[in-house]
C-alpha cells in the first residue's frame, strides 16, 4: 500500500524540518468553513500525505456514503435505519425523503411546538399546579439524551435566561437525583423526561423518583400534567405515567441518541437560550452540513480531520485523541465527544460482519485549558505516548476581564508551538542548564496538533463545531468500513443488569449461572446492604 511506504518516510521527519522547508506551511495547511478556521499545519503531513489520504477516502467510497446519508438511505445497516440527523437542521424549503415521506415538514412541526412551549415557560405563562411560575427545569435522560443537553446548556450558558436554573439527572445512582433537586421547590420545577421508548431503565427510574418527589409536596396526581413533559414516541407509556400527550415532543428512529441534541431532546436547551438562539444553533449545524456535503475533500474540514485521525490511529499507533477547548463554557465538550466518537466507532467487525484486523476508534478525552496544563500536559509533552491534540479557541471572549483572554489564548498558541517544535538538548544547555539537568528540561517536540479557531462562541459556532465532529466520525467509520451508527456493545451489560436486580433486592433469590467472582460479589453485597 502506497500509504504504508509513505509512512516509513514520514515517521522519521520532524515538524521542525517540515516548517523549515516551507515558509508558507502555516498558511497552506489550513481550511475554513462555517466560521471555523482549521490550522492542521502542525501535523505529520505533506502534500503527498494528503494526496494519498484523499485517495484512500475516494477508494473507500466516502463520497458515495455522504450522498447516501443525505439522501436518507438506510446506511445504519445492522438496524436498517436511515441516519438523518442532518434533517433536524434542514431549512423548511429542503426536501429529504425517507420511505417515500418528506421528513422536513414533521421536523419543523416539532420545532414549532417546542418553540411555543419554551416561550411559554420562559415568559411565565406556563405555570405549575399551584399557579407559581416555573423557575427550575430538570432534564432527565441518559447517554445522548443527557450528554447533548448538558453540554449545550453549559456551552451556551452565556445566552441563557438567568432567572431560571437548569439541572440534569442521568445516573441511576440516587445521589444524582437527590443532589439535583435538594434545593428546589416542587411548585416551581418542571421535569423533562427524555426517553424515545419511555422504557429506558435508568431514565424511568429517575422519572418515577421525580414524580414521587413532586407529589409528596403537591399531593394531587393531576399535578403531573403541569410539572412533567416528555420527549418520547411512546404515547401509551407517557399517558400511563400521567403526562398529557399534548406535552409530548417526538423524534424519529433515524435520529441516533448521540446525534439528537438538536432534536426535541434539546427542549431544555431551547427553554434555556430561547427559540431564536436554538434556531441559530441549527443554522450553524446546517452550514457545516452543507460544507461537508458540497466541498471538495481537500478543503473539507470534517474530511481532513477524519483522515488525520485515521493517519495517527492506524499508522502512528496513537491510541487516544485529546480535545482541549480554551473556553470554560466548553468544559463538557470533551465528555460529549466521548460518546459521539467512541460509541460510534468503537467497533470490532466490518459492515459485512468480518472481524477487523486493524485498530478502529481511538479514545477521546480532554479538559479545558488552562486547567489541563497543570495536570496531564506533562505526559503529552514528555511522555512516551503520541497523543494528537485538538486545540479549540476563540478570538473574542464573552466575558472580558482585564487581559485574561489574551493570557488564555497566549497559552493555547504557546502549547501548540511547544508541542510541535520542542526544545533540543543543545538549546537547553545553551541557556545555562547544567549537563546533568538538561535531559530533564529538553522537549522532543514533534507532537501533532490541530487548532480550531473561531471568532467567538455563539449558538451558530457551537452547532458548526458539533457537526464538524459528527461528520469527522462518519469519515473515519467509512475508512474503517464499520457501522458508525449502531451501538450493540451496550446491550449485554443492560440485559445482565436486568437479570441481577431481583438477586440484589431479595437475599433468598438463588444465584444460578454466574461465575464465581460475580456470585461472591453479590453475596457480599447482600450481607452488607442492610448495614
Amino acid at each position: 500500500m502506497a500509504l504504508d511506504a509513505h509512512y516509513q518516510k514520514m515517521r522519521h521527519l520532524h515538524l521542525r524540518q517540515l516548517f523549515a522547508h516551507d515558509s508558507r506551511r502555516g498558511e497552506r495547511f489550513a481550511a475554513e468553513a462555517a466560521g471555523i478556521y482549521l490550522d492542521y499545519s502542525k501535523n505529520h503531513v505533506t502534500d503527498e500525505t494528503l494526496r494519498l489520504l484523499l485517495q484512500v477516502a475516494e477508494d473507500c467510497g466516502l463520497r458515495e456514503r455522504i450522498d447516501a446519508m443525505f439522501r436518507g438511505e438506510k446506511i445504519n445497516a445492522t438496524e436498517q435505519r436511515a441516519v438523518l440527523h442532518v434533517a433536524l437542521r434542514a431549512p423548511k424549503d429542503e426536501r429529504i425523503v425517507v420511505d417515500g415521506v418528506d421528513v422536513v415538514p414533521a421536523v419543523h412541526a416539532v420545532l414549532d411546538r417546542m418553540a411555543t412551549f419554551a416561550q411559554q415557560v420562559r415568559d411565565g405563562q406556563w405555570r405549575g399546579y399551584t399557579g407559581k411560575r416555573i423557575r427550575h427545569v430538570v432534564s432527565i435522560g441518559i447517554g445522548g439524551s443527557d450528554l447533548g443537553p448538558v453540554m449545550a446548556y453549559e456551552a451556551l450558558r452565556y445566552y441563557s435566561q438567568r432567572d431560571m436554573s437548569f439541572r440534569f439527572v442521568s445516573n441511576v445512582d440516587g445521589t444524582d437525583f437527590t443532589e439535583a433537586t435538594r434545593d428546589l421547590d416542587p411548585e416551581e420545577t418542571l421535569f423533562i423526561v427524555c426517553s424515545k421508548t419511555f422504557t429506558t431503565l435508568e431514565t424511568l427510574t429517575n422519572a418515577h423518583a421525580a414524580r414521587t418527589w413532586c407529589l409528596h409536596r403537591l399531593g394531587d396526581a393531576q399535578a403531573v400534567r403541569k410539572h412533567f413533559v416528555a420527549v418520547s414516541t411512546n404515547s401509551e407509556e407517557v399517558t400511563k405515567f400521567g403526562i398529557d400527550t399534548s406535552q409530548m415532543f417526538g423524534f424519529w428512529d433515524w435520529v441516533g441518541g448521540r446525534y439528537s441534541m438538536d432534536s426535541a431532546i434539546g427542549l431544555s436547551t431551547m427553554i434555556a437560550i430561547g427559540p431564536e438562539n436554538f434556531r441559530a444553533m441549527l443554522d450553524g449545524f446546517h452550514a457545516m452540513d452543507e460544507h461537508f456535503r458540497t466541498t471538495p475533500f481537500e478543503r473539507n474540514l470534517p474530511v481532513l480531520m477524519g483522515l488525520l485521525a485515521v493517519w495517527y490511529n492506524n499508522f502512528f499507533e496513537a491510541q487516544t485523541v485529546a480535545v482541549l477547548p480554551y473556553e470554560q463554557y466548553l468544559k463538557r465538550f470533551p465528555a460529549y465527544l466521548q460518546q459521539l466518537t467512541m460509541e460510534s466507532n468503537g467497533k470490532h467487525v466490518t459492515l459485512d460482519g468480518d472481524r477487523v484486523d486493524y485498530q478502529t476508534g481511538p479514545v477521546y478525552w480532554g479538559e479545558p485549558g488552562t486547567n489541563g496544563q497543570h495536570s496531564f500536559y506533562q505526559l503529552v509533552h514528555q511522555g512516551t505516548r503520541l497523543i494528537p491534540c485538538d486545540f479549540i479557541g476563540f478570538c473574542q471572549t464573552l466575558n472580558p476581564l482585564g487581559h485574561q483572554h489574551d493570557l488564555l489564548m497566549a497559552n493555547l498558541f504557546a502549547q501548540t508551538e511547544a508541542l510541535a517544535f520542542g526544545k533540543t538538548l543543545d538549546e537547553v544547555k545553551a541557556g545555562g542548564t547544567p549537563d546533568w539537568l538538561a535531559p530533564h528540561r529538553s522537549f522532543e517536540g514533534n507532537r501533532p496538533t490541530n487548532t480550531l479557531l473561531a471568532e467567538r462562541l455563539t449558538p451558530e459556532t457551537l452547532g458548526a463545531l458539533v457537526a464538524l465532529y459528527e461528520h469527522s466520525v462518519l469519515t473515519q467509520g467509512t475508512i474503517w468500513n464499520i457501522d458508525s451508527f449502531d451501538q450493540w456493545g451496550v446491550e449485554l451489560g443492560k440485559a445482565l443488569a436486568q437479570r441481577m436486580i431481583p438477586e440484589l433486592e431479595n437475599a433468598d433469590e438463588p444465584l444460578p449461572g454466574h461465575d464465581s467472582s460475580t456470585s461472591t460479589l453479590i453475596r457480599r453485597y447482600r450481607r452488607f446492604k442492610a448495614g
